[in-house]
């Protein structure tokens, strides 16, 4: 690596297929592999680490780490971190339900009020469900796991997140005819990188960008996202 540069410090949550630790230490993943090619081109060593979301977030936001991996843009995120002009990825955010019972909302944030919803700390879900949240019901769980066990012991009505870190976590906790995601979908998200609001930020920000314009040019970012079952906008 380059002599004198330091290590390009990357954070991030457990993701699934973008940013997950495996049981020797290592990372994998979507958002690992285009950081490592990054990395690569500038001559840098990187350094992985994983936090609570939350933490991730103000890890960044406070200049501790280079990048955030993964986040969903909002207006008060904006206000804090600076997002890459591409998109890494795209979400399909949703309710799930039980499916004995199944509590049906046709889109309509009105028809939930009165109703127990979980979310995840520190997810965005968009525009309408954040003008819509000061109305309803809802509590919070610190990852997917505690809150699909919400929803199945009667804890709450609907657990709202999103269908590619959801859905593999149903099948391995055995819960595929219990739990289902509910039509319409509450929204579908890009998914960015993010750096903290400083001048270096800026030139990470513009080789990422470079870097994904590329990847997408050549078709390799869509092989890439193929084998993590990760979906492009």
């Amino acid at each position: 690596m380059g002599a004198g540069k330091t290590p390009l410090r990357v954070v991030g949550t457990r993701f699934e297929g973008v940013y997950e630790r495996q049981d020797d230490g290592g990372f994998s993943g979507l958002g690992v592999e285009v950081v490592r090619l990054l990395a690569r081109r500038q001559e840098r060593a990187v350094q992985f680490e994983m936090y609570p979301w939350r933490r991730a977030q103000q890890r960044v936001a406070v200049g501790l780490a280079d990048v955030l991996v993964g986040p969903y843009k909002s207006a008060e995120r904006e206000q804090t971190m600076r997002f890459s002009a591409q998109p890494l990825f795209q979400d399909q955010v949703a309710f799930y339900s039980r499916a004995r019972g199944m509590l049906f909302w046709g889109g309509d944030y009105g028809a939930l009020k009165g109703k127990r919803i979980v979310t995840l700390n520190g997810w965005s879900y968009g525009a309408a469900f954040t003008a819509a949240a000061a109305d309803l019901n809802i509590s919070v769980a610190n990852n997917v796991e505690n809150g699909l066990m919400m929803l199945v012991y009667g804890h709450v009505d609907l657990f709202a997140s999103n269908r590619r870190d959801t859905d593999p976590v149903i099948r391995r906790m055995g819960l595929t005819d219990q739990l289902l995601p509910v039509a319409p979908l509450i929204d579908t998200q890009n998914a960015y990188f993010a750096f903290p609001k400083t001048a270096v930020g800026g030139e990470l920000a513009g080789a990422f960008d470079r870097l994904l314009s590329e990847l997408k040019s050549s078709g390799e970012l869509r092989r890439m996202a193929a084998r993590h079952l990760v979906s492009l906008p």
